[in-house]
C-alpha cells in the first residue's frame, strides 16, 4: 500500500529549476532514499513533502489525503514528520524534555501547560514521560535523559533529534542526512537504529550521501539529478544502472 505519493511536483526559485515535475510513491513499512549530487533537490523535495515550501504544480498525498497545502505543522499531526540537516535542539533543556516537546503535538494540554505543571496536566505529563523513556531506551540514549541535550556529542545529538521525533508518533518519518558528520561506528548504529524503527511499522524516506549506509538498508532508491528524477529501483539495480553511473562518476568513467 502507498503510504506517500509524489505527483508530478515542480518547484523554482527564480530561473532555478530546483525539482521539475517529479513522481514517485513511498510504500507503507518500506525504508526509501533519496540520493544524489549536491544540488540535484533533494532538500528542497523533504522542504516540499513536509509542507516547509509550498510547490508551484503537483500534487502531495499522504494518506490518500492531498496535503500541499497544509502547514508543517499540519502535515506534522497527521503522522509524516521529519528530521533536519542541521540539528535543531532546544538549548538549556535536557535529553528528555526535547523528547517530550515532540510527544505535545499529540497532548490536549499542551506544551506551555505542560511546562508550567498546573494539576490538570499531572496524568498526561506522566504519560508523556513514559513514552519518551520508551523512544529514549529504544534509541539507545535513556543514560542520557538528564543531560542538557546540546552537551552531548554530534552523533548523539542526532540520535536525540530523531528520538524528538519519533515522540510526534510518525507514520512515516523523514530523515534529512542522519549520518552526516558521524564516523564510520556511528555510521553502522544509525543504520541499526533506522531498521529498529522500520521494525516498529514506521515507514522511512531518507536522503542520505553514504552510499553504504543507503544500499544497507533501503528496500528502494530514487536517484535525483538537477531536480529531475533519473532513476528509481531497487539498491543492487542502482548500483548497476549506466545514468546513475555516469552521473555519479561522470561522463568519462
Amino acid at each position: 500500500m502507498t503510504l506517500l505519493s509524489v505527483r508530478g511536483v515542480s518547484k523554482r526559485f527564480g530561473g532555478l529549476q530546483a525539482v521539475s515535475d517529479l513522481s514517485f510513491g513511498v510504500e507503507r513499512g518500506s525504508i526509501k532514499a533519496l540520493i544524489g549530487p549536491n544540488g540535484a533537490g533533494k532538500t528542497t523535495l523533504f522542504n516540499l513533502v513536509s509542507g516547509v515550501l509550498d510547490p508551484d504544480s503537483g500534487e502531495i498525498v499522504f494518506r490518500g489525503e492531498a496535503v500541499q497545502d497544509l502547514s508543517s505543522h499540519e502535515i506534522a499531526a497527521r503522522g509524516l514528520v521529519r528530521t533536519f540537516q542541521h540539528i535543531r535542539l532546544f538549548p538549556k533543556m535536557t535529553v528528555l524534555e526535547n523528547i517530550m516537546v515532540g510527544r505535545h503535538i499529540h497532548g490536549r494540554a499542551g506544551f506551555i501547560a505542560g511546562m508550567l505543571n498546573l494539576p490538570f496536566t499531572w496524568k498526561e505529563e506522566r504519560r508523556i514521560r513514559e513514552k519518551s523513556f520508551e523512544i529514549m531506551e529504544l534509541l539507545g540514549i535513556a543514560d542520557h535523559a538528564r543531560a542538557e541535550a546540546t552537551s552531548l556529542s554530534y552523533g548523539q545529538q542526532r540520535v536525540v533529534e530523531i528520538g524528538r521525533a519519533l515522540a510526534c508518533e510518525p507514520q512515516l518519518l523523514m530523515l534529512d542526512e542522519p549520518a552526516a558528520g558521524l564516523n564510520m561506528r556511528e555510521t553502522n548504529e544509525m543504520g541499526e537504529r533506522i531498521s529498529k524503527i522500520r521494525k516498529m511499522g514506521i515507514t522511512v524516506l531518507l536522503v542520505e550521501h553514504d552510499m553504504s549506509l543507503v544500499m544497507k538498508i533501503s528496500d528502494e532508491i530514487v536517484v535525483l539529478s538537477y531536480g529531475q528524477k533519473i532513476a528509481e529501483d531497487r539498491p543492487l539495480s542502482i548500483q548497476k544502472n549506466p545514468e546513475v553511473i555516469r552521473v555519479y562518476l561522470g561522463d568519462d568513467q
